[in-house]
């Protein structure tokens, strides 16, 4: 059987890594000019902690369905790079929106279509990323495309920091178009198909008896049925993930029931005096952690227990919200602030891995769209939850309350190894 073209390590797909991880660049330093800068923004247009928690919820809601359907689709597709350029595409043309915003309403369909758009894009682009290096580098692939990712993230509320001296939050929102319109340019132009090919006409190319989407004639027919609700439907019935899976699945989302918006952070911070226009530079803070230890968090997790690492996470998110809770200091939420770039870290690129090496290659676009699924309507009903229960019973409850998921669900991530194992002995 021929190999892989990340296997055969082929130029034209490997080279998505790095195209990724600009695009990724770009993108999150016009995202983030934005981001830091919104719970003040709204402020100003009389909107508090429950219209946030609205916002922020109801954007997640929608992403959660673009993501479940985008996964589904991925596995269905060969082309998958239109649905990565779309998701960059739509994303960064509605920020430069908020500049004309007037109400809180406003804002929210901003926040929805934006979301919307990283919905559709998230599992087609992790899917190729996979594709395009060995199994063996998926955590330092992951890892370094969140290290670029996050990278974006400090330059972004730099800016937003310099620009604030000079102009107003919509000056800001103007500004946020130009890297935006570099991360749809790379895209254009820079990334790579990685799923199989369609045969030229008049060629006669037998299909690999070991290649899944060439196995049998009932596969290659569902292959050319129209995109449909339906035909996703049977394509996937026939392939089941693993029980661990769902283990996995069920662990993370507990805990996203408790992660909630990060703009609450900012709040918190807000109301333990810390002035609203250093917002980007808490951004700051957390995303130079983020961006300096997310490529050894992944290099890392390809050589020891990516749950392990994962969970270690969890307890240094919880760790960080028991401060937050509590608000000793400022000094003390700075620091805290800067550990929780250190959870990001340790969980985003490694959950991600983790799926990935889960999940079998034939149904790896629909476990990261499950996945994306789960974690963004648990994020739905937790920043609702967040912004109802400080409204009503002050800021502490909600913090306790996401410290304590985080710790339950650190101690589950630690046993999805016994489902593995069960799973290993299934199919042997």
């Amino acid at each position: 059987m021929a190999p892989r073209p990340s296997e055969a390590g082929s130029s034209e797909t490997s080279r998505n890594l790095y195209v990724f991880g600009a695009t990724s660049f770009f993108n999150d330093t016009a995202s983030e000019m934005a981001y830091w800068i919104v719970p003040a923004f709204l402020l100003s247009l009389g909107a508090g902690p429950a219209k946030l928690g609205l916002i922020e919820g109801v954007a997640e809601s929608v992403s959660s369905f673009a993501k479940l359907f985008s996964g589904l689709l991925t596995d269905r597709v060969r082309q998958r790079k239109p649905l990565v350029v779309f998701g960059y595409t739509v994303a960064n043309v509605l920020k430069p929106v908020l500049a004309v915003t007037t109400a809180w309403w406003q804002v929210l369909l901003v926040r929805f279509g934006d979301r919307l758009a990283k919905g559709v894009r998230g599992a087609p682009r992790d899917v190729m990323l996979a594709e395009s290096v060995p199994r063996e580098k998926i955590g330092s692939a992951f890892g370094l495309l969140q290290a670029m990712d996050s990278a974006g993230a400090i330059a972004g509320p730099l800016l937003a920091l310099w620009l604030l001296v000079h102009f107003s939050f919509r000056g800001v929102f103007w500004t946020a178009a130009v890297p935006g319109a570099l991360a749809i340019l790379v895209a254009v132009f820079g990334i790579r198909e990685t799923g199989t090919p369609q045969p030229r006409h008049g060629s006669e190319v037998a299909p690999e008896a070991n290649d899944p989407r060439t196995a049998s004639p009932s596969a290659e027919a569902i292959a050319t049925e129209p995109p449909s609700l339906q035909g996703l439907a049977r394509q996937q019935a026939a392939v089941h993930l693993p029980a661990s899976f769902y283990y996995l699945l069920f662990a993370v989302g507990l805990f996203s029931l408790g992660n909630s918006s990060d703009m609450f952070l900012v709040l918190r911070a807000h109301d333990a005096g810390i002035p609203t226009r250093h917002a980007p530079l808490l951004g700051l803070v957390f995303n130079v952690t983020y961006t300096a230890l997310s490529w050894p968090a992944g290099r890392l997790a390809d050589r020891l227990s990516k749950r392990a690492i994962a969970g270690a996470g969890y307890l240094v998110f919880a760790a960080v919200y028991f401060v937050f809770a509590l608000a000793p200091s400022r000094a003390a939420l700075w620091a805290a602030m800067a550990c929780y770039g250190l959870f990001y870290a340790l969980t985003n690129p490694v959950l991600r891995a983790l799926v990935a090496d889960t999940a079998g290659a034939k149904v790896r676009g629909r476990a990261f769209g499950i996945f994306f699924f789960v974690t963004s309507v648990a994020a739905l009903l937790s920043s609702i939850m967040t912004g109802e229960l400080w409204k009503h019973y002050g800021a502490q409850l909600p913090f306790y309350f996401s410290a304590g998921l985080a710790t339950l669900a650190a101690g589950m991530l630690l046993t999805v190894g016994l489902f593995q194992r069960q799973d290993a002995e299934r199919s042997n």
